[in-house]
């Protein structure tokens, strides 16, 4: 044990007080907070600026259609030949011109509108204008079959369908999408971990062998030891780095935002959503009740439980991929060999999340979610997926999530055993490129 304890004394000091190390933990926080900053910048100069659109309307069916909005100004065109405006919005420098032709029809008309722009328009822009012509003409064509104004607005109402669970409790739409996202969040954390420090306990392995340093260590240490205290020292050099970049980052972004006197709502701010889309949303906005309940579902879930399955499936994902990682370390003698072993390493982690995604938002309970779940390569990451819902009758059963861990352990196990057999004979073997079948011979030592 204490030989256990000076290895991941080691491996930890040796990453905190590396010069890349200590430069990527300062300089980290001031690239994201930089990043962000520019982001909500642009947000809001893009917010301000507004397009001027011509339009000249030889109809008589979209006279007060074109009202200047939000997301742009028009400027009404009249008694102009079509050149003559074209040639007016090109001096001008107005974003674009919309040409209505004359016409007895709507449909004849409609077909004949044209958009004279200089460059490819945005598409929020089509989206606006297309959305007030085809509004204009369902208005005229139900306004030829006599139909009422009220009528008309009535066709355009909302229905929501009441969903209450059967104990009597009113639910709310999406919240199974809200959940399988926070758990999505908490799987992409160990993705992410994983690939990012398991390499670098690869490195590690690879430096010291190539330097023979290894040859002195495993003299005094077992192999599984130095292994162990490898992975355990560098995922506490990473948990540091990690919570020095979020309290740094949050504190950086708070200072920041403050100082360019920049609101966090700018990115949602009104002025990014037409009239049109501006009008849905506050048809389809939640009531306060509404929004309470979505409060209240939000509290329900049980965070406790979520967080201590996280460092619980976190652990034990990190440990096995570590001991795939550190066993490919120990099998090459530089981090080019090292290409050929790393697409089997990430692809079940890339597929957990994909998949994941793609299955628990669908189904968090169907077959496809569940093998995920309980497969020991990509349940760290799945299973968090589906375990804002709970556990129990409305949620993850209880013998899916203890075989899911149980077949962590088990697997774990497995893998540091096969891994130590290719560690022991792999860090000793210089100068030749390992195949999978040398590997595999590896293993019967």
């Amino acid at each position: 044990m204490d030989k256990l304890l000076l290895i991941i004394k080691r491996e930890y000091l040796a990453k905190v007080r590396n010069k890349s190390f200590i430069v990527l933990t300062i300089l980290s926080p001031l690239i994201i907070v930089a990043m962000i900053a520019l982001v909500v910048y642009l947000a809001k100069v893009n917010s301000e600026e507004k397009r001027v659109i011509a339009v000249l309307d030889e109809s008589t069916f979209f006279s007060r259609q074109f009202e200047t909005g939000a997301e742009a100004s028009y400027v009404d065109y009249r008694n102009l030949s079509l050149e003559e405006a074209k040639d007016s919005v090109r001096s001008s420098g107005y974003y674009g011109l919309l040409f209505i032709p004359r016409g007895s029809e709507i449909d004849a008309v409609a077909e004949g509108i044209q958009f004279y722009t200089k460059e490819s328009p945005s598409m929020d822009i089509l989206a606006s204008l297309e959305g007030k012509i085809k509004t204009r003409i369902r208005e005229e064509k139900l306004n030829d079959l006599n139909i009422s104004p009220e009528v008309i607005n009535s066709l355009g109402a909302n229905y929501d369908m009441n969903i209450v669970n059967f104990s009597g409790e009113k639910n709310v739409k999406g919240i199974t999408e809200i959940k399988a996202v926070i758990g999505g969040g908490f799987g992409y954390l160990i993705m992410m971990f994983i690939i990012i420090y398991g390499a670098f306990v690869m490195r590690s392995v690879i430096e010291e062998k190539t330097s023979r340093i290894i040859e002195v260590i495993i003299s005094s240490v077992k192999p599984f030891q130095l292994m162990l205290g490898k992975i355990i020292g560098t995922s506490l050099a990473g948990i540091t780095q990690f919570v020095i970049w979020i309290l740094s980052a949050g504190i950086l972004t708070f200072v920041v935002l403050s100082f360019m006197g920049v609101e966090l709502d700018v990115l949602h701010s009104k002025a990014n959503i037409s009239p049109e889309a501006m009008e849905t949303l506050n048809e389809a906005s939640a009531s306060q009740d509404t929004i309470q309940l979505y409060v209240n579902e939000l509290m329900k879930i049980p965070w406790g439980t979520l967080i201590v399955s996280f460092l619980l499936y976190f652990s034990l994902g990190y440990l096995i991929y570590s001991s795939i990682y550190a066993a490919i370390g120990a099998a090459v003698d530089n981090e080019t060999d090292t290409q050929q072993f790393m697409f089997p390493v990430i692809m079940p982690l890339m597929l957990a999340i994909y998949v994941g995604f793609f299955s628990v938002f669908e189904n968090p309970h169907g077959p496809i979610a569940v093998g995920f779940s309980l497969f020991p390569l990509t349940s760290p990451i799945v299973m968090l997926m589906r375990l804002p819902s709970g556990v129990g009758a409305a949620g993850v059963p209880w013998w899916q999530l203890i075989a899911s861990i149980v077949l962590l352990i088990l697997t774990f196990i497995f893998i540091v055993w096969l891994a130590a057999k290719i560690y022991r004979v792999g860090i000793l073997m210089y100068g030749k490129k390992p195949s999978y079948k040398e590997i595999y011979r590896w293993l019967k030592y």
